[in-house]
């Protein structure tokens, strides 16, 4: 007998104070249409939401149907993700399988999974293989996220589908976000009564991307990136077909979304057995700079002495690689960097001799990472992949993808297990916020999906201060994130001007070596030029922090404000803090820290120094606070050791 009349099914976390309530008619509706909400303790996070897909035929699933079956199960496993913003991972939940029968046409079957974390909840549709429905053919989505209109949303508009998510936040109630607005994820959420809420999807395999549309009163409507010549459909797959999952982090603080691992939870295992050739480490990316250089010999550019210049600088400063990107709009691979017009990326330009740059790098230990166009990678990565192999480089950047529909979705998929064959690490530019993969595949480094310092080349407002403290708690939560990192050579807010060579950024000395333990980066760039860096006191603490961690722990945090972010590297411990335009004292407790006594070196702020920055030297225990003082966009950083 149909179960539809029966009290809404209810998924509980583990600790019993995050739900998920499925149910087909609320509010007096006789449709029998499936909706869901998710509470956290007794704040309403989503409000009854519909839920449902919109077939290629525009018939659709999530009209009148009822429940057949329900299934439940618990999960409650570790593993181990390396690298990342913990070693140790726990995957514990609550999961209800809720099988759906139509009650009209062909009676199709259909199945919503819900599952409830500590930390969250998620729910993936899934279409079984069935007599008379041959194949999934998805124009849209009906999920919606009901948020309480007074919500504060930290929204990302965004142009279109095609985007590379490089836009500034925008602050503002989610009953007021404007209709035609199309939001990327993450989406934060403040709630009131001190709970937080981040919207974002996991494990997008065969399917498109995910967006969200207000619909006025706080109501947040789904849109899949549609495919590039169908703009009516958006996936087309065999059956047995499965969605990513809609996944909303809750806490009731906010950097307890930060230290969520939610997204991996959701993720496929790792597929690589062995992972020892997985390095990370930082690299150079000259591109950043222009190619700008001072007092050398000769001229700088995409040829064989500044690529060994670069090589000697990473070998002096414990740098493990060295990027080959672009200058201008010429690739090092000769042709323009966009559009791509077909030159393989195995020879390099007239002046730059490629086996020589390998001799000398090799001499030096220093490995080569490789720049492409994705459409060189999608050309021509089964040839160049395993030469890469052979020629000792380390990894590869795929850039301008721009997309994240069903077909870009499965090009990346296949260049990361492709290069993950051939023992090479990816970084993502150009592309769309992570989701997961690299719990599947982690040579997949770190992704960009944010608009970061770059924009210092050729913005008036460039990458503020506000941005970059909004970002930890939005991007950021999807997943490792690369941001330009590494200058030095920092300005004073109001003093900042756009340059494209040796571009200047915004803040203290401080605030560059902080960010490299407030974002989760496990390939973060030293982006300036070698003379930028040679005798800058900050340089030594700069190479020495750690690009991966056993755990990490947000102290302190106000989106859009301040962070203060603490991770472990073995036995040690850094601590990251960064600020908006205003200058704050933080008081820390380090009741993180283990047993015994630990040495607390500290790199603040001094404007009155030669390089804008002081270090001090004290003995600290798990008792003990540290005061960290940041001027206006500045920063501190501490290295804790045993």
């Amino acid at each position: 007998m149909p179960l539809a009349a029966a009290p809404p099914i209810t998924v509980s976390s583990p600790d019993g104070r995050v739900r998920i309530e499925f149910d087909l008619s609320r509010a007096g509706d006789d449709n029998k249409v499936p909706r869901y909400r998710v509470l956290f303790r007794d704040t309403e996070v989503i409000g009854p939401s519909r839920l449902g897909i919109v077939l290629g035929d525009e018939s659709t699933l999530g009209g009148p149907c009822e429940v057949a079956a329900v299934e439940t199960h618990s999960r409650h496993e570790t593993y181990e993700q390396f690298p990342g913003k913990r070693r140790k991972v726990t995957d514990h939940c609550a999961e209800a399988v809720i099988r759906l029968r139509e009650l009209a046409g062909i009676n199709r079957k259909w199945e919503i999974v819900v599952r409830a974390y500590d930390d969250g909840v998620a729910f993936r549709y899934r279409f079984p293989a069935q007599p008379g429905w041959d194949k999934l053919v998805i124009a849209r989505e009906q999920t919606e996220f009901s948020v309480p209109p007074a919500a504060r949303a930290f929204a990302l508009p965004l142009n279109g589908f095609t985007t590379s998510y490089e836009k500034l936040y925008q602050v503002t109630p989610a009953g007021e976000l404007p209709k035609d607005w199309l939001l990327g994820l993450p989406l934060l959420l403040e709630y009131r009564g001190g709970v937080w809420a981040g919207i974002t999807e996991a494990n997008v395999t065969e399917y498109a991307g995910l967006y969200l549309a207000p619909a006025g009163g706080g109501n947040l409507a789904a849109r899949l990136s549609p495919l590039p010549n169908e703009p009516k459909v958006a996936v087309r797959a065999a059956l047995p077909g499965v969605s990513p999952w809609r996944v909303v982090m809750v806490g009731d603080r906010v950097g307890r979304l930060i230290e969520s691992d939610l997204v991996l939870n959701l993720s496929a295992p790792r597929a690589i057995e062995d992972t020892s050739w997985i390095k990370p480490g930082k690299t150079t990316f000259p591109w950043w700079n222009g190619y700008y250089e001072e007092n050398v010999a000769f001229k700088p550019g995409l040829n064989t002495p500044t690529m060994k210049h670069y090589i000697d600088f990473c070998a002096e400063a414990g740098i493990p690689y060295h990027s080959l990107d672009g200058l201008g709009n010429t690739a090092w691979y000769s042709g323009p960097i966009v559009p791509y017009e077909g030159a393989p990326p195995t020879k390099a330009v007239a002046g730059l001799d490629l086996p020589e740059v390998l001799k000398h790098a090799n001499a030096k230990g220093v490995r080569l990472r490789l720049w492409m166009h994705w459409k060189a990678a999608e050309s021509h990565m089964q040839r160049a992949f395993p030469l890469y192999r052979e020629w000792g480089i380390e990894g590869v950047m795929l850039d301008f993808m721009d997309r994240d529909d069903q077909e870009m979705n499965a090009f990346v998929r296949q260049a990361v297990k492709l290069a993950a064959d051939n023992r090479l690490t990816v970084t993502l530019h150009g592309c769309p916020k992570p989701t997961g993969l690299e719990r599947t595949y982690p040579n997949l480094l770190t992704s960009e999906g944010v608009l970061n310092l770059e924009y210092d080349k050729w913005d008036k407002i460039g990458c503020p201060p506000e941005h970059e403290v909004t970002v930890p708690f939005s991007r950021m939560l999807a997943g490792p994130l690369d941001f330009h990192q590494g200058s030095l050579r920092a300005v004073r807010p109001e003093a900042f001007k756009p340059r494209n060579d040796a571009p200047l950024v915004m803040g203290t000395p401080c605030r560059a070596l902080a960010s490299y333990v407030v974002f989760q980066n496990h390939l973060p760039m030293v982006a300036d030029y070698p003379t930028a860096y040679r005798g800058h006191p900050a340089l030594p603490a700069l190479a020495a922090i750690p690009t991966t961690w056993d755990d990490s722990r947000v102290l302190d945090a106000k989106p859009g404000e301040y962070i203060v972010i603490a991770r472990k590297s073995g036995a040690n411990w850094y601590v990251g803090a960064t600020t908006d335009r205003k200058a704050r004292e933080f008081k820390i407790p380090l009741n993180f820290l283990g047993k015994g006594e630990y040495r607390a070196t500290v790199y603040s702020d001094d404007l009155a120094a030669k390089h804008e920055m002081a270090t001090r030297s004290e003995t600290v225990t798990a008792r003990s606070s540290l005061t960290l003082n940041l001027v206006s966009a500045g920063g501190a950083m501490v290295r804790l050791t045993q």
